[in-house]
């Protein structure tokens, strides 16, 4: 019996569409992906990333960006990377590692994987550690070198809290929002 809801054309369907697609996205760029998503709501001008908490099940459970804290103006507050401390991003803005896990929709992370686009930093890792979350998977490590980079690795190593490079399936991943009205005419 065929499906009420679909278009019943059946002389137009092709052999392809018959047949379970090969280039869908695996788990672990999906969630890489949402991570990266969630990363274009930022406002920083120099530096945008994304969160995304995923429990044993495969299911979103925290996704977070980098920005400022609720009920604090992003216009009011520094956007600057250099200077007086006090004048730059750094003492207000909250990480995408923190926004995931207080925005997290269930009662907790603990055992959980997050997605990030960047190695998390010390602090990050201390929030992660306490939360429970069992194991990091990041994109890039570009500020490995530095100190609280390293000590958050040694904070990781300690809290038995393993952390992985991602490596895409697919280096690039597109959204087009018109595709969907075209595939099916």
């Amino acid at each position: 019996m065929d499906n009420p809801c679909q278009q019943n054309d059946k002389e137009n369907v092709s052999p392809d569409l018959d047949t379970k697609r090969k280039d869908y996205l695996e788990w672990r760029d999906y969630f890489m992906s949402v991570a990266f998503l969630s990363a274009q709501r930022s406002k920083d001008p120099s530096t945008q990333v994304g969160a995304c908490i995923v429990n044993d099940e495969n299911k979103i459970v925290g996704i977070g960006y980098n920005g400022m804290p609720n009920h604090c103006s992003d216009d009011d507050l520094p956007w600057a990377r250099k200077g007086n401390w006090l004048d730059t991003k750094y003492p207000y803005v909250c990480h995408a590692e923190m926004n995931a896990i207080m925005n997290k929709n269930c009662s907790s992370v603990s055992g959980c994987t997050i997605y990030v686009a960047l190695f998390p930093c010390n602090e990050c890792a201390k929030l992660i550690i306490q939360s429970g979350i069992k194991k990091v998977i990041y994109m890039s490590d570009k500020h490995k070198e530095n100190d609280c980079m390293i000590a958050s690795r040694k904070l990781l190593d300690l809290a038995h809290v393993e952390y992985t490079q991602h490596i895409p399936k697919h280096r690039k991943i597109v959204i087009d929002f018109d595709n969907i009205n075209a595939r099916h005419k």
